[in-house]
């Protein structure tokens, strides 16, 4: 790429940092950049992935009170983390790009409605009570591998993929926010080593939009009390329908 190419893709990064502190969906804005500048869909979405683990780290120390006494559930919920992103990052590098290419913009349309329908998901799992002790049901195991697999082979929208599963097998929205924050990033980080090895990732766009997308969410978190998240996440979802759009015709 070149130096006006890595400007713009650090541009798009700190935004998108913004855009996932504030509303969630940066993904949505920096994968079709990194198309349009170029760069095959697989080794945009890999790249992606990389330059935006920083943010994910920052999640995790923001809720760290809420992680109190449920040791034993990180541990258990972190393994079938590390199994599904395992297991999606596998299929994304051994099937053919061009099985990628024809599911991507599925999973761009997926991603953009589940971000629309958020709020009044995030509405109903609030109303739910909350469980009152008991082993967490076999089904919520599962639930999460499919999602974190689904995060490991792309990753859009998983914190809201990941905050429905929990909401619902756990009904307590706060502690599903802050699981969802762990798990995204420990799926991130099983990611983040599968393709730094294997993956075919720009490490220009990396080296310059890590930082920048790090930066991004550190300013997204100081400036989410004073934007209204609901006109953002609108723009977001036409933006990312769009997208689907463009990338259906291209298929």
């Amino acid at each position: 790429m070149s130096p006006v190419d890595l400007l713009v893709a650090a541009g798009v990064a700190l935004v998108a940092g913004v855009v996932n502190s504030i509303a969630g969906g940066g993904s949505l804005i920096l994968f079709p950049t990194l198309v349009a500048l170029g760069l095959p869909t697989v080794a945009a979405n890999v790249t992606n992935s990389v330059a935006q683990w920083p943010g994910y780290l920052g999640g995790v120390a923001g809720f760290r009170a809420e992680y109190a006494g449920q040791r034993s559930r990180l541990v258990r919920f972190g393994a079938v983390a590390v199994l599904g992103g395992l297991t999606g990052s596998v299929l994304l590098l051994t099937t053919p790009s061009e099985a990628f290419d024809g599911v991507v913009p599925v999973l761009v349309l997926l991603a953009s409605l589940l971000l629309a329908v958020q709020p009044l998901l995030t509405r109903r799992l609030s109303g739910r009570a909350a469980r009152t002790g008991g082993r967490d049901p076999v089904w919520l195991h599962l639930a999460l591998f499919l999602a974190t697999v689904y995060g490991g082979y792309f990753g859009g929208a998983l914190g809201v993929i990941l905050v429905g599963v929990l909401g619902i097998g756990l009904h307590r929205l706060k502690l599903a926010n802050a699981l969802k924050s762990a798990l995204s990033a420990v799926t991130a980080t099983v990611t983040l080593v599968v393709f730094g090895i294997f993956g075919p990732i720009d490490w220009a766009v990396v080296g310059v939009a890590a930082p920048a997308s790090l930066v991004g969410g550190f300013v997204g978190a100081r400036i989410a009390t004073r934007i209204p998240a609901t006109p953002l996440r609108v723009l977001i979802v036409v933006f990312g329908v769009a997208v689907a759009g463009y990338l259906f015709a291209r298929a």
